[in-house]
């Protein structure tokens, strides 16, 4: 498959804004770690609330948060934590469920 076809399915056939990359590198620059389990390794940005749905968010810093693909602990973090095991859902309390489990882990 090749990437355009791969990025319209993340997407679900909505275009990306021109300015997502550098917005996307700049929020990964300031946010290495991922909230969850604290790894540096394999980090993405993911959207608090889908892109799909809110593209209107798409570019707003406190709509993003890190998590990794990492599976530190056995878990990959952005699948279990942003949607919730299946990357077509949304897990709509990801931020607060990221911090809950990041204190589960280091205590």
């Amino acid at each position: 498959m090749d990437k355009i076809k791969i990025e319209k399915q993340k997407t679900k056939g909505k275009k990306r804004s021109p300015k997502w990359r550098k917005v996307r590198n700049a929020f990964k620059k300031k946010n290495p770690k991922c909230l969850c389990c604290g790894g540096k390794i394999k980090v993405e940005i993911h959207h608090i609330k889908d892109f799909s749905t809110y593209p209107e968010l798409e570019l707003v810093e406190s709509n993003l948060m890190p998590l990794c693909e990492r599976k530190k602990y056995g878990i990959n973090c952005h699948l279990l934590l942003g949607h919730t095991g299946n990357y077509r859902k949304i897990n709509n309390s990801a931020e607060l469920d990221a911090i809950i489990w990041n204190y589960k882990i280091t205590q």
